[in-house]
């Protein structure tokens, strides 16, 4: 089946929908996503959206700026920083014009409470900088998005799962996709297509990311000639449920939660002594690692306890109720009696899809673009967020960057004719399912995906070194060769989840083997990328973007400078 629209949106988080919000006020809009909208990822975020609005005490943008840049270590380009934090107030006022329900103060405001890394004065002591509504700030946002868009006339296509991203030369045509209801394919033609399909935290055995978090369109677009930025740089949230990666909201830290290790001792004094809980997610996750590494886990296990039985039960049922929910259902624990188990879990990729502030895709180091391909959220790197993305900074780079995207879409396709997508392109796509429905192969994905993800975990998560890494890459050839080797039992059409997991596993390891090529390049730590070997910051070496390509070669790199305009590298002590 053929349909042509003006502008077509893969992904239906909070980016998607706050594009598609905008691009539909100059043409018609299709939103593809492989769940139904609501169900998408952007809806698990718990603790908050960052704005600098001083509601309930000082703050300002520039402070925002600065905690942003030195978040993330300063390889966050700062014109896009920025943007993002000089935009923050008037995404408040209007998401909340827009119908999401924020928690409020007892005058009425909007209330916000305290996030990792998030400062006053320039690093002097934590603010309140987080707008919420309790522990439900993305389900909140999602909802009052998508109500817009149905009041726009936005067409969505649930349950369609892209399959290729569809390119004449430099020029994007639209894109591929299947009907999961029914095996269809269907062709997608745009004179603009987004991509906002959020990130691939499964690459990953521990991860707090939805089991439809596999960076489908990232394989597609690498595949495709399109490079992939910085993705050595991939995020481990200190507090995820030990066993299980769900995770707990940094808010429950900002409302008081202390990290306690086995001697009873609240060890982040001794690692951030001036924000000590409310330090950056990279430097947590490395300082319970470490704990844990020196024997000093609960009981000699490895986990430390998150202890929120110092929060008034109020508190945790008025701002905190999801959390409490999560402990008493998963882990038989009632958080205001008895203290947390939390470890890292995977959870936030600050590499992808690169892009300049407008959503436009580069093709190259360069900044030189693809006509017609845009991209915003977790899938794509306008680098605000540099090696380590603050906490409420992700929900604010969608909406912001979202925002930016559908407007430039909606310019750009009044400047371009109607796009025709060929019927080798669809023929190709047919053919490649065709394959692996007929392959006679002795390896079952579950058993491929399960292995590899250990693999990714053991040798690429919070820690890492060039032996690991060496190894991990060696190993990875391996999969992609298992990889072919796949059958599956389902040959029908309707609802062939086995098929699509396939397809998705392809997507995984293609990209397990660029952030492994990356971590194993940058010869340096920085952010959450964090070598045994090389333990220390390089700026004067690497204080620059990695772009990463597919070549016949393998993975083979080129490298950008950062974009530096207010704040110089300083010390990162908090």
């Amino acid at each position: 089946m053929t349909h042509y629209f003006d502008t077509l949106i893969i992904g239906s988080g909070l980016a998607g929908l706050r594009a598609a919000g905008e691009a539909v006020k100059k043409g018609s809009v299709a939103v593809l996503t492989k769940l139904y909208p609501t169900r998408s990822h952007s809806g698990a975020a718990q603790g908050g959206i960052g704005a600098a609005l001083g509601n309930e005490e000082p703050d300002s943008p520039e402070w925002h700026f600065y905690d942003t840049v030195k978040g993330g270590d300063f390889l966050g380009d700062q014109d896009a920083i920025e943007v993002m934090c000089e935009d923050a107030i008037r995404t408040i006022v209007e998401l909340e014009h827009l119908g999401v329900p924020f928690s409020r103060t007892p005058e009425g405001k909007i209330a916000q409470r305290r996030f990792g890394g998030h400062t006053r004065d320039f690093g002097a002591a934590p603010v309140r900088r987080a707008c919420y509504s309790a522990d439900r700030t993305g389900h909140a946002i999602l909802y009052a998005l998508y109500e817009q868009c149905g009041h726009e006339r936005v067409d969505f296509f649930p349950e369609f799962q892209a399959l290729d991203i569809v390119m004449d030369g430099n020029r994007c045509l639209g894109a591929l996709a299947v009907n999961i209801r029914t095996g269809e394919i269907h062709a997608f033609n745009a004179k603009a297509t987004l991509v906002a399909s959020g990130g691939y935290g499964r690459v990953f055995k521990t991860t707090s990311n939805a089991i439809a978090s596999t960076g489908d369109c990232l394989g597609i677009a690498f595949n495709k000639g399109v490079p992939l930025e910085d993705m050595e740089f991939f995020q481990f949230h200190p507090t995820g449920l030990y066993g299980l990666g769900i995770l707990i909201t940094e808010g429950a830290r900002g409302e008081g939660g202390m990290l306690i290790n086995g001697k009873g001792e609240r060890f982040m004094e001794r690692y951030a002594p001036t924000i000590k809980d409310l330090a950056p997610r990279d430097m947590i996750s490395r300082a319970i690692m470490t704990e844990i590494r020196e024997g000093r886990g609960i009981g000699g296990r490895d986990y430390v306890h998150l202890d929120i039985t110092g929060v008034d039960k109020k508190i945790l049922n008025e701002r905190l109720p999801e959390i409490s929910a999560f402990c008493k259902i998963y882990m038989g624990i009632d958080p205001s009696e008895k203290p947390i188990p939390v470890l890292p879990t995977a959870h936030y990729a600050m590499g992808g899809i690169p892009t300049d502030i407008d959503g436009r895709v580069s093709r190259d180091e360069t900044g030189e673009v693809v006509k017609g391909l845009y991209a915003a959220g977790e899938c794509a790197c306008v680098s605000a967020h540099g090696a380590n993305r603050l906490g409420c900074n992700s929900l604010l780079d969608t909406v912001v960057f979202g925002r930016r995207a559908g407007m430039a879409m909606g310019e750009f396709i009044g400047s371009v004719g109607k796009s025709e997508i060929k019927r080798d392109a669809v023929d190709a796509v047919k053919e490649n399912i065709e394959a692996v429905i007929n392959s006679k192969g002795k390896e079952k994905a579950g058993e491929v995906r399960a292995e590899f993800q250990k693999l990714m975990m053991d040798k690429c998560s919070v820690f890492r070194n060039e032996k690991d890494l060496t190894t991990l890459i060696q190993e990875l050839s391996s999969f992609k060769e298992r990889l072919k080797d796949i059958s599956i039992k389902d040959k029908g059409s309707a609802f062939n989840t086995e098929l699509l997991e396939v397809i998705e596993l392809g997507h995984l390891i293609a990209l397990g083997e660029v952030i492994a090529a990356s971590a194993l390049q940058r010869k340096e730590s920085r952010g959450a990328h964090a070598r045994e070997d090389y333990p220390k910051r390089d700026d004067e070496n690497w204080l620059k973007h990695t772009f990463a390509f597919k070549t016949d070669r393998g993975v083979e790199f080129k490298y950008k400078p950062v974009v530096v305009t207010r704040f110089k590298p300083e010390d990162r002590k908090y």
